[in-house]
């Protein structure tokens, strides 16, 4: 089973006149990168929160969003008359002594100024954090089964890719046959027009040509792509998605479906081989949103 890196998730909780939405987004990046914001009312317990985050994301770009909307008069507002009175009476008289017209609205730059209007910190109970662990957790568990969802998507284009490359490899057999068979016979045709000219041990002849032939065989390439092959297969069916464990298996497969380019000496093969390669690349770039 395999996760993609993309996801989102929400939930929303009412609990004292408020209502309390979270959300998460998250993207595709090599390691964790979590941007979160977080209300005042909730700053302390900020780090208890990204451990969550982090456990639950694994790894990706993620943006956490808390809001808090409240729906009742839950907390008072406290005005320091004494001090708005300070500030009116000292603004008036400077005003006076500067010839300058009280302006009408003085009372509302007063309202204004610092510590005239104040709202007390609320508290945050024990009841209400717990409430919004639980919200937590299931933002994160909707952006799970979001990933999970996802996840099937690219699985099936997975197989189908990597099962064409692994047909691919069947296809190459009839090709390396012949192509044997034509590098003998341009051989025996080119030593044909030296031979009245040059003498040669027919016997060193065969046994370089074994040695040749034996450097072109891409036997043992064809056999080790295959195994990548069914072991890609064999990781995406596992519990746990292995986004990077499957990028390692593919840069494997890479390293062979080369070697077999560079070995084929053959047209045909060669053809297959950019066919393999154009599948590969399609398998990297969709590779780099699993988690």
């Amino acid at each position: 089973m395999i996760k993609s890196m993309t996801g989102f998730g929400r939930a929303v909780l009412e609990v004292d006149g408020k209502v309390i939405t979270v959300e998460i987004r998250t993207l595709n990046s090599k390691q964790l990168d979590l941007n979160a914001r977080i209300p005042l009312l909730f700053k302390n317990y900020e780090n208890e929160i990204r451990s969550m985050l982090s456990k639950a994301l694994e790894r990706a770009k993620a943006d956490f969003t808390i809001t808090v909307e409240n729906r009742a008069a839950t907390s008072a507002v406290a005005i320091n008359k004494e001090l708005a009175k300070s500030y009116y009476q000292t603004l008036t008289e400077l005003s006076q002594e500067l010839g300058n017209p009280v302006a009408s609205d003085v009372f509302l730059h007063v309202m204004r100024m610092p510590d005239v209007v104040s709202t007390p910190q609320e508290e945050v109970s024990e009841e209400l954090w717990e409430k919004l662990k639980g919200a937590i957790n299931e933002a994160c568990q909707k952006l799970d089964n979001f990933r999970i969802s996802e996840g099937k998507v690219l699985e099936a284009d997975f197989v189908k890719r990597i099962t064409l490359i692994r047909d691919m490899i069947d296809e190459v057999t009839p090709f390396e046959e012949n192509r044997i068979v034509k590098i003998r016979e341009k051989f025996e045709n080119s030593l044909k027009e030296l031979a009245p000219k040059v003498q040669y041990d027919p016997n060193r002849l065969e046994q370089e040509m074994f040695f040749y032939l034996e450097k072109l065989d891409v036997t043992e390439e064809k056999v080790r792509l295959r195994k990548h092959c069914d072991y890609f297969i064999e990781t995406l069916n596992e519990n746990q998605s292995n986004g990077k464990k499957l990028g390692f298996i593919v840069q494997e497969c890479g390293r062979e479906i080369n070697t077999l380019g560079s070995k084929s000496n053959d047209f045909d093969i060669q053809q297959i081989v950019v066919r393999m390669k154009d599948e590969l690349e399609k398998l990297k770039e969709q590779l780099a949103n699993v988690l």
